[in-house]
């Protein structure tokens, strides 16, 4: 059998997706059981897949089996209720299952004529998006594979139209003669961001800093003198302790100076759809780009980042390819909005998360991340932890009084009990927890269990 007959045999069968199915299932029934981070064993029978190119097609059940007896032990569980680690949701189980019907339909979605259905469904979403958000209908939607291209996108609409205001067509003449762009950030600012002004050639050593609370919050009354040449940087969300910068009064700043306001809100900017916590994004609305990630709170899976835009012009022209086999619809075609062609239909995961929460779940679902934070934070305090921060959404830090190493110490007990998955990082030159509260899955008992397992991590370290 040559190996296209080989194929459609396997096709034909559904042996193949049935099997992958069923490990799938089993991985899910599981998860909740398993140690959060893989085992020693786990880890070093990663080892199986060092080999050799096959120089003969394989067996297709035998890859998959080896897939899911050495690498779902050796995958972190992202989808338990006690991962807490960097700011990664679980994905809905909807979102789950359209995902997977969406793989066998293996859509490119650039163009209406390529995929109707996803111009549809980005249609519908960008809507919804602009509804939940309280934005106008001018605003247009990139979906992307994450939110640190999304501020990549942004910047390079940003960058567009403040050329193109002063008669400077970028696209063609590029940055040599061009007006100088000053960026403005908070020295709080992701390191996506940061990024972001690199890949674009505006150099990190150009970006004005302005000083931050010790929350990380920008200081909107140091902000420097803003012209029409500026992009203002604003964070709804800071990476470590969940604070939201003063967007209300940075972008009145802004928009009397013509300035151009960018919102990173990869995890933060969904407080806004919530009414008990919309009161941290308030003025959002008065900005001109804003980058939020559905695979974070929203707890779509991966490759699922979106960019909002108020300039569809300068969007579209910073980001627009073509040529001669490229058939444009009057219907929407997503690559208008995206710096790539070929681009799976993400969208799908997407829309099946916003159709099934609704409002009201999406409102349920954010402000029990909130709710669970703030759970954490209490029971901490409770058992003599320092909590660091001010619990205003889903962060909580927590400090020690010991050294450095032995807070590496505490995090690695921590990590060996399986118990739980939380991220070490700096605040105020010392090492600190970082504890982020992402998923669904996250019960008021599963952070009873972390909070028990920090106390027996603090009392397995050396001081």
């Amino acid at each position: 059998m040559n190996l296209r007959d080989k194929m459609q045999s396997e096709l034909a069968s559904k042996a193949l997706l049935k099997q992958a199915a069923n490990y799938g299932l089993d991985y899910a029934e599981h998860i909740q059981q398993r140690s959060v981070f893989p085992t020693r064993n786990a880890i070093v029978n990663l080892e199986e897949f060092v080999e050799e190119l096959p120089a003969t097609p394989g067996d297709a059940e035998q890859i998959l089996r080896d897939l899911h007896n050495l690498g779902s032990p050796a995958s972190v569980a992202t989808t338990s209720g006690r991962y807490f680690g960097f700011v990664t949701g679980a994905a809905l189980p909807v979102t789950l299952a359209s995902k997977w019907l969406t793989d066998i339909w293996d859509q490119n979605s650039a163009l209406f004529l390529m995929s109707p259905i996803a111009a549809k469904l980005e249609a519908v979403t960008e809507a919804w998006l602009r509804e939940l958000f309280g934005l106008t209908d001018q605003v247009v939607a990139s979906f992307l594979s994450g939110s640190s291209m999304a501020i990549f996108c942004g910047l390079a609409a940003a960058r567009f139209r403040i050329c193109k205001n002063q008669g400077w067509d970028f696209n063609q003449k590029g940055h040599n003669g061009a007006p100088e762009i000053r960026i403005v950030a908070g020295h709080s600012a992701h390191g996506s961001v940061i990024k972001a002004a690199a890949l674009l050639g505006f150099g990190i050593d150009n970006i004005e800093w302005v000083d931050c609370d010790d929350q990380g919050r920008l200081i909107a009354s140091n902000l420097p003198p803003l012209d029409h040449n500026t992009i203002v940087l604003v964070q709804a969300g800071h990476v470590s302790t969940g604070s939201f910068d003063p967007i209300n009064e940075i972008c009145d700043t802004a928009n009397r100076a013509g300035s151009w306001v960018h919102i990173d809100g990869a995890f933060g900017l969904w407080a806004g759809a919530v009414n008990r916590l919309s009161h941290l994004t308030a003025g959002l609305e008065k900005a001109q780009s804003w980058s939020v990630d559905a695979h974070k709170t929203l707890n779509a899976p991966y490759d699922n980042g979106i960019l909002l835009c108020s300039d569809r012009e300068a969007l579209v022209n910073a980001l627009q390819i073509s040529g001669s086999y490229v058939n444009f619809s009057e219907h929407r075609d997503g690559m208008l909005y995206t710096p790539e062609m070929s681009r799976r239909a993400r969208i799908t995961e997407l829309w099946a998360a916003l159709k099934y929460l609704g409002r009201q779940g999406i409102d349920e679902l954010v402000f029990g991340l909130h709710q669970r934070a703030a759970q954490f934070a209490q029971e901490l305090a409770s058992a003599d932890f320092k909590v660091l921060n001010e619990v205003v959404f889903n962060q909580v830090l927590v400090g020690f009084d010991w050294p450095d190493a032995t807070t590496a110490d505490f995090i690695d007990q921590l990590q060996k009990s399986g118990e739980c998955w939380v991220g070490g990082t700096k605040w105020a030159n010392k090492s600190v927890v970082r504890i982020s509260v992402c998923s669904w899955a996250t019960t008021a008992e599963d952070v009873s269990r972390s909070v028990a397992a920090f106390v027996d991590a603090r009392e397995r370290v050396t001081l």
